[in-house]
């Protein structure tokens, strides 16, 4: 069952799903941006790392970060043995010697970490451990075992403890011979300070019906090594009392009692009275609990250390090399062994034909096979494992390093636009760069000047900018005499027509030309970037196939992709220019009449859906004002309009809270509307250039 609000699937198999359960099949997810963890990673000046299992992944790191991979010398001198792996025909003899193995060891009293690939393996395993009379714990992803993780791996190290853990359960904390002192003595803390410092409806919402089972703290009594003293059991008692005194009772929220407990069991000194006092009692269960840990510890010791059990190799020796380390730390004593079948997935999948011959050939499932070719086999297929996955990301990087290059373009233009005080030199750009493809579309640079169709230039260019109307096939001809004449004269006038807009629009209000310039460029740079994202995606499936033609996929990506990229750009400053070029504002006046308006504007509102960002706007024959404006995320929707031929205010509140309101327009008031006889009023009422409106001829629609 997928329960993950505002989480969907996607390539439609969402809507399937909608669909075979006749549920409102809604619209897909469209990705408004994404990156590769290796080119996020690369976008930072420098980058480093430090980890016990780099060795294996040498030439990964060096051929797409360009890190060099150095090997640090142990702190103390690594005594586990790693002994040879053991390999079974199937997994059913696999299983019952991993369950001897460990009954073997845990009657020496060495603690075992047996190492599993999945849950349902743990679970398996368990449940033969305890036919076999075994005590032991779980590690893995469940809810009930995840609340004890830090307990389970606190006790991991003791005399005799089995402990089974999936793949990422515990990793990476140092698992203590003889158990952790410190960390149980914390335990004994926490378990009687927060019952009585902790709010009963901490973590409780309002919403949920049914109250959950009260939370408790209690810790399994198994786990400390010994009764507290009664001195040490006074010295906690006092200390909680003066906590419990200063804090209050029952006041305290789980995560504010979590933060003051770890800031008690550190062992610097502490400047707050109560803290002084649980750090006390802390170090004393500390120094209490650790007589009896190091004695149990030399036993640990003594009788070998940690033994790792691994029931299956991973995809990566990067992954197996971790669960070995989990013995050996710090010049402890330990070992390791692999108990492993034919049959297991990374064999069956990767082994070849090797693999399958050798499974012919052994026909006793509880009979382990050790042989040289055996393991050379099995090393074989793991390795392939790893360089089918590497090549997985290799390929996703050469694939996105496509796109990185384009969305370093993108952003690049687009923090240009968010940053840059004065547009005005992007502004000329695009208008140039524009009249220069309108005159390759209708001319073009190699056609004689005999063949120029003037008439179908000028009226591709008036129907761009209503600006250039004066402009007539004789103009053209007198002023240009070649192509790059005329090319030359033609942005010219359109650099003029962009300066001459920018000016009527700043008489009539100062400023308000560069808000709708920044705004219109950052609208179409984010909805054009998103289609080139979807079309990148189809392309990147589409491309595959090509491999069947002799033809290298990735090659095809790169001009694929590259000529998108180029129509997207080209098509960002046609947007922007010719909205620029189109832009109207119309400022309005004060509403004086609200009481009718808001009656009217409720009527009218309720009739709306939220479907339409484009709304059609009409004049009424009666006399009636605007009064009632939808501000949403894209779009502001006017509801009532005026008599045709009126002067039509607007109430500019609605705009007061809104985001795009921060500008020099919210205390002016408004000015006037004036609708001319016999129109129509269509328009989309953007964030910025929120009171434009554009005129069409009348239609009734």
């Amino acid at each position: 069952m997928l329960y993950d609000l505002g989480r969907r699937w996607s390539d439609g198999l969402h809507q399937a799903v909608e669909a075979k359960e006749g549920l409102p099949i809604q619209n897909e997810t469209v990705t408004l941006a994404s990156i590769s963890y290796q080119n996020f990673f690369l976008q930072f000046p420098k980058l480093c790392g430090m980890t016990g299992t780099a060795a294996t992944e040498i030439t990964e790191f060096e051929s797409i970060y360009k890190l060099k991979v150095t090997i640090v010398p142990t702190n103390k001198p690594m005594i586990r043995k790693d002994e040879s792996d053991v390999v079974f025909r199937a997994t059913t003899g696999k299983w019952r010697a991993v369950v001897v193995e460990i009954s073997r060891i845990h009657k020496t009293g060495r603690p075992v970490l047996v190492g599993t690939t999945s849950v349902e393996q743990s679970d398996s395993l368990s449940e033969q451990l305890k036919g076999a009379g075994i005590p032991h714990e779980v590690l893995n992803a469940k809810p009930e075992n995840v609340e004890r993780e830090a307990e389970i791996v606190a006790q991991s190290g003791r005399l005799g403890a089995v402990t089974i853990a999936t793949n990422m359960a515990g990793r990476g904390t140092d698992i203590i011979l003889g158990g952790n002192a410190e960390f149980m003595a914390r335990l004994k803390l926490r378990e009687i300070l927060m019952p009585r410092v902790v709010s009963l409806a901490d973590g409780l919402s309002a919403s949920v019906k049914k109250s959950p089972p009260s939370k408790t703290w209690k810790v399994n009594e198994k786990l400390f090594p010994c009764q507290l003293s009664k001195k040490n059991t006074e010295l906690v008692e006092k200390a909680v009392q003066l906590a419990v005194k200063t804090w209050g009772k029952r006041s305290l929220t789980e995560l504010e009692a979590e933060e003051r407990l770890s800031y008690s069991c550190e062992k610097g000194p502490a400047q707050d009275e109560v803290i002084a006092e649980l750090r006390n009692a802390f170090l004393e269960i500390s120094k209490e609990y650790k007589a009896f840990t190091e004695e149990e510890r030399k036993k640990v010791v003594a009788a070998g250390g940690l033994q790792v059990v691994g029931t299956e190799r991973h995809e990566s020796r990067r992954i197996d090399n971790q669960l070995r380390g989990r013995s050996g730390r710090q010049g402890d004593p330990g070992s390791s062994r692999f108990f492993l079948s034919l049959e297991d997935n990374i064999f069956r999948i990767f082994g070849g034909d090797r693999i399958q011959g050798l499974m012919r050939a052994f026909r006793v499932e509880d009979l382990p096979i050790e042989s040289q070719m055996l393991t050379k086999a099995l090393d074989e297929a793991q390795k392939k494992v790893e360089n089918y996955f590497f090549d997985i990301r290799k390929q996703l990087f050469e694939y996105d390093e496509v796109l990185n290059s384009q969305r370093d373009r993108v952003y690049t233009e687009r923090r240009r636009a968010l940053q840059s005080d004065n547009l005005q030199s992007l502004l000329i750009e695009y208008a140039e760069l524009t009249i220069d493809d309108i005159l390759e579309a209708n001319i073009g640079s190699d056609a004689p000047k005999e063949s120029w169709d003037l008439d179908k230039l000028i009226a591709k260019i008036q129907q761009y900018c209503y600006l250039l109307n004066d402009l007539t096939p004789d103009l053209l001809r007198n002023e240009g005499s070649d192509y790059e004449g005329l090319r030359s004269y033609l942005r010219l006038r359109g650099k003029e027509a962009y300066l001459q807009k920018r000016d009527i629009v700043e008489q009539q209000a100062p400023g308000l030309m560069k808000e709708a310039e920044r705004f219109l460029i950052l609208s179409n740079i984010d909805r054009l970037w998103k289609e080139h994202l979807q079309a990148l995606k189809f392309v990147q499936q589409a491309v595959g196939l090509r491999g069947y033609a002799q033809r290298d996929p990735l090659i095809e990506y790169k001009l694929e992709g590259y000529n998108l990229f180029l129509e997207m750009m080209a098509q960002i400053r046609r947007n922007v220019i010719y909205s620029i070029y189109q832009f109207k504002p119309v400022l309005v006046k004060q509403d004086q009449d609200k009481t009718e308006s808001q009656k009217s504007g409720k009527r009218n509102a309720s009739t709306r859906t939220d479907t339409n960002p484009n709304p059609v706007v009409r004049s009424s024959s009666s006399c009636k004002q605007i009064n009632t404006m939808e501000v949403r995320s894209h779009s502001v929707s006017i509801t009532e309009f005026g008599a045709v031929g009126d002067e039509i205010t607007l109430d500019t509140k609605a705009f007061q809270n809104a985001s795009f309101y921060q500008n020099s327009y919210a205390d002016k008031g408004g000015a006037k509307l004036f609708v001319p006889a016999g129109q129509w009023l269509t328009g989309s009422f953007d964030l910025i250039s929120h009171l434009t409106l554009w005129l069409d001829k009348e239609t009734k629609t």
